[in-house]
């Protein structure tokens, strides 16, 4: 059953059909009056995102845009002005000027909103808000929008990092069950506990899979899904399989890792989705993250 609809999705994506049905129940959501978030969520969940309605989608998802359309102008004047007033403030304060990355900048921005900002702070420390910052800059047009998707898409990640000792769990266990030699080989070598697993889930692979591809990932993950990075990461396995069997540390794991093409990234990320969307319990690690 799940090989016949599978095979049945695969011949509508071809010939296009299944784009144009899922354009039009989109379409059918976005006149709702007032929009409804709930069910433009299950629409991310269920469906493949039309790349030109992402930003709309995402900016209602994530509460940045109101469910009420006649406020719309308002509330996008009023998070632009926002996002010049908290700019001007750290260049003021001389954190930040013409030469400092934006993904940088922006970190700066989202430390003084969080009173996070002292003297002492290294703006160019690992940071999770700049991994996910360097990918919106890729998908989304203004600044004003990236940095206000970005704090919100943060939240998610601190959602993930908090259940992290579940999902390492589910992880291991799926691990085993499903390639057993591939675990074994891990475990005898002391690399699957050193994998930077945490890190990885934490920033959703955003330093890890390029953004074509990764982006599509993220989308399930604002329509409420975080089991979906467990998926990722066992597909991932799967596909570089053979150069992992051959590693004996983790340097050599993270080095094959460094060398995957952006072609293996929409493999694993197209593969991931497929096994996440037929897993029965997918629904498990809901996220219900501004709802209202």
């Amino acid at each position: 059953m799940v090989d016949e609809r599978n095979f049945r999705s695969t011949y509508y994506e071809k010939v296009g059909c299944r784009s144009v049905e899922e354009k039009k129940s989109l379409n059918i959501l976005l006149k709702d009056r007032p929009l409804n978030r709930i069910k433009l969520k299950q629409f991310c969940l269920s469906f493949t995102v039309p790349t030109a309605e992402r930003s709309l989608l995402w900016n209602l998802i994530l509460g940045i845009m109101p469910v009420y359309t006649n406020s719309t102008k308002y509330v996008k004047d009023q998070r632009e002005e926002a996002y010049e007033d908290v700019l001007r403030a750290v260049k003021i304060m001389r954190y930040v000027d013409e030469k400092t990355p934006r993904s940088r900048v922006f970190y700066v921005m989202w430390l003084l909103e969080n009173k996070k900002l002292h003297s002492d702070v290294n703006i160019y420390q690992d940071s999770n808000f700049v991994n996910i910052v360097e990918v919106l800059l890729q998908t989304f047009e203004s600044d004003y929008e990236v940095y206000w998707v970005a704090k919100e898409f943060y939240a998610f990640t601190v959602e993930i990092q908090n259940d992290f000792p579940k999902l390492k769990e589910l992880t291991f266990n799926l691990l085993e069950k499903e390639d057993a030699e591939l675990y074994s080989h891990l475990e005898k070598h002391d690399i699957l506990q050193h994998i930077p697993l945490e890190s990885w889930y934490a920033n959703c692979f955003a330093s890890t899979i390029s953004e074509p591809a990764l982006i599509r990932i993220w989308d399930k993950i604002c329509g409420g899904s975080r089991k979906i990075v467990v998926f990722v990461f066992l597909v991932l396995l799967k596909t570089l399989k053979m150069n992992f069997m051959r590693c004996n540390d983790l340097k050599q794991f993270c080095d094959h890792m460094e060398k995957k093409t952006e072609d293996q990234d929409d493999l694993i990320v197209k593969q991931a989705i497929e096994v996440w969307q037929n897993n029965k319990n997918h629904n498990e690690f809901m996220v219900h993250h501004k709802n209202n």
